[in-house]
């Protein structure tokens, strides 16, 4: 680690002054919370089932939640989900999943439904240590997609991986013009689905249009933020009328996709890889 266990307390605290463990076994909670107080939080609250969990978040607004991968009436996975595609104020919070059957079809499993970290049971004070450090004090960006909410799939670094790592950094910043393509992308992807989610596809193209527009202003692109204002417009006038017309929104949207990356021709791609 870079700091010392007390000096990365300090930095940890100020994270986790609330936090909620989701067990169904209470002993487990008892311990754990046990732990995080020792390494400085201050009000831990625990639950034992999924459908208490959601209560207990919108009522406490947990900045940490550490949740069992499964049990008697919880689904530590769809508790994520759930969360994630809520409107309560810590639908953000740091998720980490815990368990003893840390497999790799597991830890997929929780990236996928938007986790941060995976802890495995039995686990050390540094294993926990390490966990926090990851979720507190490395962000990562936030994904508002249809089909997928939560931290930045691509930047998932579980503590459980023991390999080299691919960059100095664990999380080294994302190029601005990979973030144009991205939020591009689920821009695309949301705009079909507001005949099936609108809920979701609403947001995710308000975060999309935002993230555009801030792109824009880093990079001193006017054509790119003027096109991205104009969307944020038309969707704040659906989020007070209540009315969301897709033709709308696909016309209003049309300008950004010149802004799309053409896709390098196939032969171009094979000798890149090779």
């Amino acid at each position: 680690m870079i700091y010392t266990d007390q000096k990365l307390s300090r930095l940890l605290a100020p994270h986790m002054q609330r936090v909620l463990v989701i067990d169904p076994v209470p002993s487990g909670a008892r311990l754990l919370g046990e732990l995080m107080k020792d390494l400085g939080a201050r009000n831990i609250y625990s639950e034992t089932t999924d459908v208490r969990a959601l209560s207990a978040v919108k009522a406490i607004e947990p900045q940490l939640i550490f949740t069992e991968l499964k049990g008697p009436n919880l689904d530590g996975l769809d508790f994520v989900r759930r969360l994630r595609r809520s409107d309560m104020a810590s639908r953000q919070a740091p998720v980490i999943i815990v368990t003893a059957e840390a497999t790799a079809g597991a830890i997929v499993a929780a990236r996928d439904a938007g986790a941060h970290e995976f802890l495995r049971k039995p686990y050390t004070i540094k294993d926990l240590l390490r966990r926090l450090e990851a979720v507190s004090l490395r962000s990562r960006d936030w994904i508002e997609a249809v089909h997928y909410v939560g931290p930045d799939r691509r930047r998932f670094n579980s503590g459980d991986y023991q390999g080299p790592r691919k960059r100095q950094t664990d999380n080294p910043p994302t190029p601005d013009a990979a973030r144009i393509t991205q939020a591009l992308k689920i821009l695309k992807a949301a705009i079909p689905a507001i005949d099936t989610d609108p809920v979701q596809a609403l947001r995710a193209m308000q975060a999309q249009a935002a993230e555009l527009h801030k792109t824009a202003m880093t990079t001193c692109d006017m054509k790119l933020s003027d096109a991205a204002s104009n969307l944020q417009r038309l969707l704040n006038q659906a989020v007070a009328s209540g009315i969301m017309v897709r033709a709308d929104i696909e016309a209003c949207a049309a300008p950004l996709w010149t802004f799309m990356p053409a896709e390098a021709p196939k032969a171009e791609v094979a000798k890149t890889a090779a």
